[in-house]
């Protein structure tokens, strides 16, 4: 990739040309016009030029008529970029063809996520949160370009149409491309209010076949992650962490790194209870880095490093199990329900600690001026990154920039509360700049420094029991979960955690959505364990969901019932759980027994509905078990109701990636400790998915006038449970700890 050179500009913006606008519209769902501060990078020129119309912070409409929406979240594959540009370009009526994506710079009062008040992505909430803002956006601009044309053609407003780019008045034949009308639009006054499109008029939303942006960049290797950075001078480092989370370097021997080729300098930099305190090796290319770092001698100070393996954890947890917890929900008399049931189940549940594992390994890219700070990242968390840059270097908020790039994956890993890897680099870049080196500095993560760099999925137990009476009926649920909370110390704390409770740790079982007369779901938040966690892809509904809907199908089968018409019986109140688990159902034939495998083998077939992030889904899971107790996921269907189906092939795109997702944890994936040392390191320990194991996926979306909701995350909670189901109809087994691994082969 071609170097990138920025002038110097004004310094309150950190290098970025300042367009000011009007006035922020504040809001929920309001649209934002204000200053917009134009991207260093994206496809075509780095900023607006004379003549281009920009009539707030998320539209600029080039003299060319080529379209560009200012996205607010990352695009990490998610395909955020196509469902902003989407809404955009819907109000617009622009030419799909001619619509382009950049994404927005650090600016929370312009760009905050109105779900939670920062600029961040996260929670599956970038098109919920974003659905009026984003079409009035494109509404007001559309105004603005038929003000234009009337002025100009002399004709009332009202009798000029749009249609894909093209402004038109059909009484007298004129027409105009948005570039040619550019200029005149941007001398409009902005519409006091403007009035959005009916569903019924809708020509993107909904299209089955609608095109992604970030194809064509993606496809042509133009697309822009923080690996493909290059700047002038710039140094890649690559640290050196240690092996325990709580050490820090006592003496450090770099003079065999330092004396191999393109080798430039080494640097030790502080840490504290959320970030590393390491040795990086700065190299002039990324290898250098890498075969420098490898060849650092460190002893390591472990005076304050955590030293507990994972099953002293669990040992723990267990003893906590025994005790009563903070009540987190209490309907009726859970206990005494249990004392009279006619049928008890009792069972108990480990889940495992689990990295992100992304595609993309972390990496961010750091310039330190005087007084200023520049970030290149597939940003996630724009908020409190700049914050918390700001506050370690001594600054202004407003002198810290940074520049959304693509993000290759992330899971909410890039999202960090405590911006620990963003903060490293900046310790690098200023370690370095200590040195007397001036240029900027990429950090880069190898694997092994992502696989065992903690800020993980905490590890949790379950234990659970429950009551039926001698109709099978439920009668008594009651839950005990023990985990770590990751919101301790950030900015949610106190909205999130209440009274001892974790909203997070609970959900999906403190919101059951069975009919449970007697229901009590405790918590323990276990203390002093040194294992730096965060949120994973459908948060804490990644355990909660599994208990909740292995029990379900333990209870329907103590109850001689079908497992689906059990669910519905205990579901009559929930119409959207319903509609999801009946199409299901309907799709994967579940009336109809599944065909016979070859000789020997055994087939099994499982469901499971959860809702998660205002979405709700259902899948049925179909296994194959081998004579040799080994098994094949051979089909998975699976039903989303996310309200307004803005783009229908990217959420068939996320039910497809969060079910593999799920599989990966759900067959093979953990991180366990031995002594405090994470013991996997790269994929052929922390094992994912494999191609030759992603079973065939049918998505099934449900039509729906309800607002739209998430579809990054909720398509991974009800995958397990819903493939341990079905193992059991195969197996006679129940699986209580995940992952499945080889547990059915013991």
């Amino acid at each position: 990739m071609a170097e990138l050179h920025f002038p110097d500009e004004t310094a309150a913006t950190g290098g970025i040309r300042n367009f000011s606008r009007r006035a922020f519209l504040r809001g929920t769902g309001g649209l934002a016009l204000g200053i917009y501060f134009a991207p260093l990078l994206g496809r075509g020129s780095l900023a607006g030029a004379a003549g281009d119309f920009e009539p707030n912070a998320f539209l600029r409409i080039g003299s060319d008529g080529l379209v560009t929406v200012i996205a607010k979240h990352v695009e990490m594959g998610q395909g955020s970029y196509t469902g902003l540009a989407t809404l955009v370009a819907e109000e617009l009526d622009a030419d799909w063809g001619r619509v382009r994506v950049e994404g927005a710079p650090a600016n929370t009062e312009l760009y905050k996520n109105l779900a939670f008040g920062l600029q961040g992505t996260g929670g599956s909430s970038a098109i919920a949160n974003s659905f009026e803002q984003m079409r009035k956006a494109g509404a007001s601009a559309r105004a603005m370009l038929v003000a234009a044309a009337a002025e100009q053609w002399r004709v009332p407003a009202e009798q000029i149409g749009v249609r894909q780019g093209v402004v038109e008045h059909a009484a007298s034949g004129r027409k105009a491309g948005f570039g040619e009308l550019a200029e005149a639009a941007a001398r409009q006054a902005l519409p006091a209010d403007v009035k959005l499109k009916e569903p019924k008029d809708f020509g993107l939303i909904g299209r089955q076949t609608l095109p992604r942006t970030d194809s064509p960049d993606k496809t042509d290797g133009s697309a822009v992650f923080t690996q493909d950075i290059h700047l002038p001078d710039m140094l890649v480092a690559v640290p050196l962490h240690p092996p325990r989370f709580g050490a820090s370097p006592a003496k450090v021997d770099a003079s065999k790194a330092r004396a191999l080729p393109d080798v430039v300098a080494v640097v030790e930099y502080p840490g504290d209870e959320h970030r590393f305190a390491g040795v990086a090796v700065l190299a002039r290319n990324t290898w250098a880095a890498i075969r420098g770092r490898d060849a650092l001698q460190v002893e390591w100070d472990e005076s304050k490093a955590f030293r507990l393996g994972s099953a002293e954890i669990l040992a723990r947890y267990r003893d906590l199990a025994g005790q009563p917890g903070k009540v987190a929900r209490d309907e009726g008399d859970a206990g005494g329900a249990l004392e009279r049931a006619a049928r008890r189940i009792d069972a108990e549940f480990e889940f495992p600690y689990l990295a992100h594992a992304a595609m993309e390994p972390l990496n961010c890219v750091v310039r330190l001026d005087e007084g200023r700070c520049e970030i290149w990242n597939g940003e996630q968390w724009q908020s409190g990154d700049q914050r918390l840059v700001a506050q370690l270097l001594g600054i202004a908020p407003e002198h810290v920039s940074i520049t959304q790039l693509y993000a290759g994956g992330s899971f909410g890993r890039r999202a960090n509360p405590h911006s620990d890897y963003v903060l490293e680099a900046v310790s690098i870049a200023r370690a370095a700049r200590d040195q007397g080196l001036k240029g900027p500095v990429k950090m880069v993560w190898p694997r092994e420094n992502d696989t065992r760099g903690g800020h993980y999925r905490p590890l949790f137990l379950h234990r659970a029991s429950l009551g039926l009476d001698e109709e099978g009926r439920l009668t008594a649920w009651q839950h005990r979960l023990v985990g770590q909370s990751f919101m301790q110390g950030t900015p949610f704390e106190s909205v999130m955690l209440k009274d001892g409770i974790d909203k997070v740790a609970v959900e999906g079982v403190d919101n059951l959505a069975y009919a449970v007369p007697n229901l009590r779901v405790e918590l323990h938040l276990a203390q002093d364990i040194g294992v730096p966690t965060q949120w994973w892809r459908s948060v804490g509904h990644t355990h909660t969901a599994y208990a909740a809907e292995t029990l379900i199908d333990e209870a329907a089968q103590a109850a001689g019932k079908d497992p689906y018409q059990y669910r519905r019986a205990l579901l009559d109140r929930q119409p959207r759980h319903l509609g999801v688990l009946d199409l299901a159902a309907e799709k994967a034939g579940w009336t109809s027994a599944l065909p016979p495998g070859a000789q020997g083998e055994r087939r099994g077939r499982g469901i499971a509905v959860h809702e998660s992030f205002g979405s709700f889904v259902a899948q049925v899971v179909e296994v194959t078990l081998k004579p040799d107790h080994s098994y094949t996921v051979d089909r998975v269907v699976c039903a989303v109701d996310c309200g307004v189906a803005i783009n229908p092939d990217v959420i068939r795109a996320q039910m497809e990636g969060g079910i593999g997702f799920a599989l990966s944890a759900a067959m093979h994936s953990a991180i366990t400790l031995k002594d405090g040392v994470v013991e996997q390191s790269n994929f052929h320990d922390f094992q994912v998915l494999r191609l030759n194991e992603m079973p065939r996926v049918e998505v099934h979306i449900v039509p729906s006038a309800e607002a739209p909701s998430g579809v990054g995350e909720p398509g991974v909670p009800p995958l397990a449970p819903a493939l341990a189901n079905a193992l059991f109809a195969a197996s006679g087994k129940r699986i209580r700890r995940l992952p499945i691994g080889k547990q059915l082969q013991a």
